[in-house]
């Protein structure tokens, strides 16, 4: 099995290369919206069924990341899973210079959606081609894999769930 190079691969019958520039283009649409519910609402959005999910504390951490990185916070949050979600409408909240925000975010959509999509892209393509070859040792990287992802929530939950003081401590 041969990996086609991304220029000449495809998506729902589009070149692979548009489907990335319109998910790029898609994120930064969302981050506007983020942005501007969150500039809008401003603290009423952390009483919101979402600000409560996240947590008091949790989002006390992002409004500090934000007041003390601004726009490079903005930047960062793309390559932070959930933080990519929270980041964008607290800085709206905490009323971040809009043209800096729109900067930041269009620098992450620029960078992490070719990044997440080609690497996503090459590992699929590599997983089926070992498929191709050995589909035991397919399966097994999968089972690893999934173990993997498993042990992590497990990890984060219980660390989560851990008293102040303790986290991090195997307990």
């Amino acid at each position: 099995m041969r990996i086609p190079d991304p220029t000449s691969a495809s998506l729902f019958g589009l070149p692979l290369w548009l489907v990335v520039a319109v998910g790029a283009v898609a994120l930064f649409g969302a981050f506007q919206v983020y942005y501007w519910v969150g500039r809008r609402l401003g603290t009423a959005l952390y009483r919101s069924r979402a600000g409560q999910r996240i947590g008091r504390e949790r989002i006390l951490r992002v409004e500090g990341l934000v007041r003390r990185w601004g726009a490079f916070a903005v930047y960062g949050c793309f390559w932070v899973p959930g933080l990519r979600h929270t980041l964008p409408w607290v800085a709206g909240a905490l009323r971040v210079d809009y043209r800096w925000y729109v900067a930041a975010s269009a620098l992450g959509c620029l960078t992490w959606v070719p990044v997440t999509s080609f690497g996503l892209y090459s590992l699929i393509w590599a997983w089926l081609a070992l498929a191709a070859h050995s589909p035991v040792t397919a399966a097994g990287v999968a089972v690893l894999v999934a173990a993997c992802v498993a042990a992590l929530v497990m990890w984060r939950r219980r660390r989560g769930n851990a008293p102040a003081g303790s986290a991090g401590m195997g307990s």
